[in-house]
């Protein structure tokens, strides 16, 4: 019995593990439709002889199977620092540990809920996973890192669902969807197989929809901006973090690679914390080495560190902030949503002690912003709202803005953390999503990723991968503000109310 036992968990890791190959970058999407398909029947039949004592684990070891293989880069980051590298063991098993409890506690509730009808089971089935995918990206600081729905990220047509109901109410149907198969083996009934058919040809009905939109959006004829949006991608090393990089170099590099032209109007975007040692109030002290290359005409964004000192109160901030050609600042913003260790320490008292620090900032652990507003830039010629997310902010569905007037959004990102894995794809997935549900474009800069600029659909009209250059957005067709922008995750409550409707519905047809 203990022998079938640890089969049975080995399995479910198995299953976890082969569904990370539906993700970017490698996106083979109908995996899903076994490993799901496989996964329900397994907890479906166990349902069946009311084995409940161990529905937690079997959640568990299929998320931790799923986790281990998909967030492996996470590991990565630690090898930059000495401090960190003896816990690259524990974060390896213990991070994949920590998500994989979310699916646990989806399956244990899953046991709990008596319903027999399997049509119904798997409605349930799915509605837990998604509230519980809610959940895990809003607990604590939230980790909504490789949902099930971004198996779709290579279906530009389909993902137009999302200007409507977002990501998270997507990612129920997406569940759905994988595990609908198994009713064909689990159910005689006419009218459940008739349900699956329609599920089936689900994805058919949103491509078209989806098709039909992008038509539309594409019929537009484009608009010429008043500025062109230089958006920088560069390939600089990390080692500048631990005082090994030369500001001054770096800086000269980065305006070699912005190639700037006198007689253009240009808003230069730079990525995150790319500039070492310096903080935002010294960066003026570097005037000099802009005096000949930028005028009148340019504008420039930047992600630098920003330090204030309030009555000895020390604080230090990750900032993206604009300033003008003479390097004087106009606006900034201090990042909210910051990385767990990357920039901040918790139970910071406790764990300095053993001499753990964050790993971006060689002071202390970075401070959170009071709150995201949106950018006006009304400088010069260039008259523009932005909403600005530094990084790690873009994964946040529903969580980044509550005034949805604004032009664009631009993100700023350091993806060399990720090393050579699948996490900066993963990341750059987040930036579709967004920019989808959104109905805005979205402006990336990154250094040691993927740069971009994406249009309201999701299309990336142009793009960097992981190498220095840049690229201009200088034209744009017009869009309009979705249902989702204006409502946010109330649309993932519909769902959710749905669903309820669905699984009573159906476990009372006979």
């Amino acid at each position: 019995m203990n022998k079938k036992i640890y089969f049975e968990f080995l399995y479910l890791i198995i299953l976890g593990a082969i569904t990370s190959l539906s993700l970017p970058p490698y996106n083979f999407l109908f995996i899903n439709l076994v490993t799901f398909s496989l996964f329900f029947i397994f907890i479906f039949q166990k349902k069946k002889i009311a084995n409940e004592n161990k529905s937690f684990l079997y959640g568990w070891f299929f998320g931790f199977g799923y986790f281990l293989t998909n967030l492996y880069w996470i590991s990565i980051s630690l090898t930059f620092d000495a401090n960190f590298k003896n816990l690259i063991p524990f974060t390896l098993v213990m991070i994949p540990g920590f998500l994989a409890i979310f699916y646990g506690i989806a399956i244990y509730f899953f046991f709990l809920i008596n319903i027999k009808k399997p049509i119904s089971n798997l409605f349930l089935f799915s509605l837990l996973f998604g509230l519980t995918e809610f959940l895990r990206g809003n607990i604590l600081t939230g980790f909504p890192w490789n949902l099930i729905a971004f198996s779709f990220s290579d279906n530009i047509e389909i993902i137009q669902i999302l200007s409507l109901i977002g990501t998270y109410a997507f990612n129920i149907l997406c569940i759905s969807f994988f595990s609908i198969p198994a009713i064909f083996i689990l159910s005689k009934s006419k009218k459940e197989i008739a349900v699956c058919f329609f599920f089936l040809l689900s994805p058919a009905f949103l491509y078209l929809n989806g098709a039909s939109k992008i038509e539309k959006f594409e019929s537009q004829n484009k608009i010429k901006n008043d500025y062109i949006i230089r958006v920088i991608g560069s390939k600089i090393e990390l080692d500048r973090f631990y005082g090994n990089s030369d500001t001054v170099s770096v800086i000269n590099e980065l305006i070699d690679i912005s190639a700037p032209d006198l007689d253009k109007k240009i808003l230069f975007i730079w990525p995150e914390g790319i500039i070492p040692n310096i903080n935002k109030s010294e960066f003026k002290n570097f005037e000099s080495l802009f005096d000949q290359k930028f005028n009148k005409n340019h504008l420039l964004g930047i992600g630098i560190n920003n330090f204030e000192n309030n009555e000895n109160d020390y604080k230090f901030y990750n900032s993206f902030s604009f300033f003008d050609h003479e390097l004087n600042l106009f606006n900034t913003y201090n990042k909210v949503n910051l990385v767990p260790f990357g920039e901040f320490l918790p139970l910071q008292k406790i764990l300095k002690r053993i001499g753990l620090k964050s790993l971006t900032n060689n002071y202390q652990s970075f401070s959170s912003g009071k709150d995201r507003k949106i950018i006006h830039i009304k400088k010069n010629e260039l008259n523009i709202k932005i909403l600005p997310l530094i990084c790690y902010e873009i994964i946040y569905s529903g969580n980044i803005f509550k005034n949805f007037n604004f032009d664009y959004i631009i993100n700023i990102s350091e993806d060399g953390w990720f090393g050579n894995s699948v996490g900066p794809d993963q990341h750059f997935t987040h930036s579709i999503f967004r920019a989808v549900e959104s109905g805005k474009y979205l402006i990336r800069s990154a250094n040691n990723g993927i740069t971009a600029i994406i249009n309201p659909i999701g299309f990336v009209e142009k793009k960097i991968t992981s190498k220095s250059g840049y690229i201009d957005f200088f034209e744009k067709r017009v869009s309009n503000s979705t249902l989702f922008s204006r409502h946010g995750n109330k649309m993932f409550l519909i769902i959710i109310l749905l669903y309820i409707f669905l699984i009573f519905s159906f476990n009372r047809i006979s």
